[in-house]
């Protein structure tokens, strides 16, 4: 559908209410998210941030948008700066590792690269040039090197978080610093201290604070003015009204039309975050389960709502997943024997009445929970489960059937693969791999998760044979039962037994 006959709905921060998206020129979207602080693996906090957005950015790309989506790497930091002297490596070589590092965790959750991935030590001259416009609006002021931001020349200072500004803190990259004329005004440019990375300015050789490096960068690859800002919840203060301060008083056409704000993932009911050393990194779970399922996890709810990150919880979405990709594989070995005869028909064949209307319900519930704020949680479920059951349930019958009847299911069921697909493209669950590489690929992670390789499964299939022609019904139901509780089913097919992922029967759900 396009994009003008779609009325989106985005909750916006700064207003506190879901508002019809009205871009600034119509049919295009400037989009700037931040991205993270390049100095260790990324945790998957970091991943609910990069997913939500990604949503965003396809649904986006979906209505008909053309879309220019920025985010950043926060490559010169405190934090890098830090544990590159710890590590005794260059902080640059450390950021630029784990800069790329990033890119292959969001390659693996199937992020799609954004237009423009800037790093803050590629951008000097921007950051320079930003804050000499807020020094000459008398917004900012140099102190033996350094340069801050007087907030109170903010007037709207903590509209967006809701801070007032005898209530703000220093800021919680930097420690409070008596040279400040207001105890709340933050860093724009850091004088150069032995051994850190400096750049030359001319205040003299140090580096930018954080805040001003993604003023300075959303206004050189989109505009002062731009359609949506998104970014964690926990940015809103210090760092998103910091921007908001810096870009007015650099920028005066300046302003961001819809903030956006993902919410956190939590473990034991804390804030998952590397100070707390509470954290799952993205590529600790993708070694044991499939960057779909936790993509899938992460979509779990509606994005700006808290997430509780449980084993059970990924298991859930991995079996969900599972079973979405098994439906539409046998749908593809079903449909297989009748492909002569779908080319043949060249499309003459109507689809069924039922077909059709499994069709526009999917599309309509799947359209209506995007439209209202990007509501992904349950997203698989409802119609699209009815699609599944409707291919199941046709695939048994096709056989049965007279000829007319047959083509109008089989072009039915090609029509539902397709809007299937195309769900699963826009919420980024699909790869290129076909549904029987991915279906593989689940089924190695859970033999890891399981501890057992392939041949043991084998092993274990053979005593339960064995036991059932011996009539030794309780050792087939113990090694069935042994397998079901690490994730592993098994099925009789005829003469043959096969296994398949599934729910562990005493899945521990705290970790």
């Amino acid at each position: 559908m396009e994009a003008e006959k779609m009325e989106l709905k985005l909750y916006n921060t700064m207003t506190q209410q879901k508002e019809v998206l009205i871009p600034i020129t119509p049919g295009k979207i400037g989009l700037y998210v931040c991205g993270i602080t390049a100095y260790d693996f990324s945790h998957i906090g970091h991943a609910r941030a990069a997913v939500s957005f990604d949503v965003l950015y396809r649904y986006l790309k979906h209505l008909g948008y053309d879309v220019t989506f920025v985010r950043n790497f926060t490559d010169v930091d405190d934090k890098i700066i830090d544990r590159a002297n710890k590590n005794g490596e260059d902080p640059l070589d450390l950021s630029n590792r784990f800069c790329d590092e990033y890119l292959v965790d969001m390659g693996a959750l199937q992020c799609l690269p954004p237009t423009h991935q800037p790093r803050v030590s590629e951008h000097m001259d921007n950051i320079i040039k930003m804050i000499e416009m807020i020094i000459e609006k008398e917004c900012g002021y140099v102190v033996e090197g350094d340069v801050f931001f007087s907030v109170d020349k903010s007037p709207n200072y903590g509209k967006l978080s809701g801070q007032l500004l005898e209530h703000t803190r220093a800021g919680e990259r930097v420690a409070v610093d008596s040279r400040k004329r207001n105890p709340a005004d933050f860093a724009l440019w850091k004088a150069a201290k032995p051994d850190e990375p400096s750049w030359e300015s001319p205040w003299g050789p140090g580096r930018p604070g954080w805040h001003i490096e993604c003023s300075a960068m959303s206004v050189h690859y989109l505009s002062p003015k731009f359609d949506i800002h998104g970014g964690g919840a926990d940015l809103k203060f210090p760092h998103h009204e910091n921007e908001i301060a810096q870009t007015c008083a650099a920028c005066e056409d300046s302003g961001v039309n819809y903030w956006l704000h993902n919410g956190h993932v939590t473990i034991n009911n804390e804030k998952m975050a590397k100070s707390k050393h509470n954290f799952k990194t993205i590529r600790e779970i993708t070694a044991s389960y499939h960057p779909l399922a936790l993509r899938h996890f992460l979509m779990s709810a509606q994005y700006r709502s808290p997430l509780s990150f449980t084993a059970s919880q990924l298991e859930s979405s991995s079996e969900a997943l599972y079973y979405v990709y098994q439906t539409l594989q046998d749908l593809d070995e079903g449909l297989s024997p009748y492909q002569d005869a779908l080319s043949e028909d060249g499309g003459k064949s109507e689809q069924t009445a039922e077909g059709k209307d499994i069709i526009k319900k999917l599309k309509t519930e799947f359209e209506s929970k995007m439209l209202d704020d990007l509501n992904t949680a349950h997203i698989l479920t409802g119609a699209y489960q009815d699609a599944l059951k409707f291919i199941n349930a046709s695939l048994s019958k096709l056989k049965k059937m007279q000829k007319k009847q047959r083509m109008s299911m089989l072009v039915s069921l090609v029509e539902i693969e397709k809007a299937a697909r195309e769900v699963l493209d826009v919420l980024g669950l699909l790869t290129t791999l076909s549904y029987a590489e991915i279906l593989k690929e689940m089924k190695l992670k859970t033999l890891i998760r399981a501890e057992i390789g392939e041949e043991g499964i084998s092993q274990l299939i053979e005593e339960r044979i064995t036991a059932r022609r011996n009539k030794d019904f309780a050792k087939s139901d113990e090694i069935r039962e042994k397998l079901t509780r690490k994730g592993i089913a098994l099925m009789d097919i005829g003469k043959e037994t096969v296994w398949r992922p599934c729910f562990p029967s005493q899945a521990d759900s705290s970790t």
